[in-house]
């Protein structure tokens, strides 16, 4: 196959592995940077430029979209599409996923495990708010934060009171979640690919830090996932409609609980950790895939709905 890798910077840990792992089995790979392609839209024979060149002939395209290029990857995304170039997560999917609200939202009509969240636009219904997610401790985010960047713990009602007034004063998009104690200021990254939790890894955060991202000084380990928990990555994963995710989860004393669906995740923590060439897996899943897909119509059929 023809494989287009879609990143800002093809010396990354993952898009390095993932040409690696494409090359090794014998696909012709090129990575290209969403920044640089546009786009000409048209009904009949719809196209993709890059540095002047016109893109054709590839078969499948691996996404690895950043979440502050969100709107354009997913144009971008969406033309290969057109081109009946196969994706390995769908761009409808990816911008399902990055929503954090609308995931949340689609997540918990299907029952998944979640914690309580509120979400409110008006500074006279905070006290309500706060309440409603079981009062301080709890948890503030920002709608358009990544990486535990716009995630702040207010431990005591004032905080909680005076973070979100802030927040609501800059027009900034926020919700308030229930702050899961007995989680230790750990969480469970499950990798997805496919219908199967290939890896899984408890990542810590460091003394004093209840985000547990491993960029912010975390540690990880290898972890044995619950039946429960397994079950809850891949039907979270099948409900944002994602091939290969990232699923986070904490253990609550009402079960697992998903706090964030990551369509782009890592590869370096979770192969560090696990010793698994999960690279190759992502490659054979994009292969199967292609051979079973009969017609171009099949190569992009979002799974999931909303």
């Amino acid at each position: 196959m023809k494989i287009a890798i879609l990143s800002r910077n093809a010396k990354l840990y993952s898009t390095a592995r993932l040409v690696e792992a494409a090359q090794a089995r014998g696909h012709e790979v090129r990575v290209l940077d969403v920044l640089r392609c546009y786009m000409n839209i048209t009904s009949h024979n719809p196209s993709i430029h890059y540095r002047g060149e016109d893109l054709t002939g590839f078969d499948a395209v691996i996404p690895r979209i950043g979440a502050s290029v969100t709107f354009y990857g997913t144009a971008v995304l969406r033309q290969f599409e057109m081109m009946n170039v196969l994706p390995l997560n769908e761009s409808v999917a990816i911008s399902r996923s990055r929503d954090k609200l609308r995931s949340i939202q689609l997540l918990a009509r299907k029952g998944i495990g979640l914690p309580v969240t509120g979400f409110a636009n008006n500074p006279d219904d905070i006290e309500d708010l706060i309440a409603q997610v079981g009062g301080a401790p709890l948890v503030i985010k920002l709608l358009q934060g990544t990486q535990g960047i716009g995630v702040v713990l207010a431990e005591t009602h004032n905080a909680a009171e005076s973070v979100i007034q802030a927040f609501m004063g800059l027009n900034a998009n926020i919700m308030v979640q229930e702050f899961i104690k007995e989680a230790n200021g750990s969480d469970i990254r499950c990798f997805v690919v496919g219908d199967k939790v290939v890896a899984a890894m408890k990542r810590q955060g460091k003394k004093g830090e209840f985000r547990s991202n491993l960029h912010r000084g975390g540690s990880a380990e290898l972890i044995r996932l619950t039946p429960e928990e397994r079950s809850t990555a891949i039907r979270a994963a099948r409900i944002m409609g994602l091939n290969v995710c990232g699923v986070d989860l904490l253990r609550s004393n009402h079960g697992p609980v998903v706090m964030e669906v990551n369509s782009s995740p890592g590869l370096q923590g979770i192969e560090e950790t696990s010793g698994k060439d999960i690279a190759d897996l992502m490659i054979q899943f994009i292969e199967k895939r292609f051979e079973t897909s009969e017609t171009a119509k099949d190569k992009t059929r979002t799974r999931g709905k909303g």
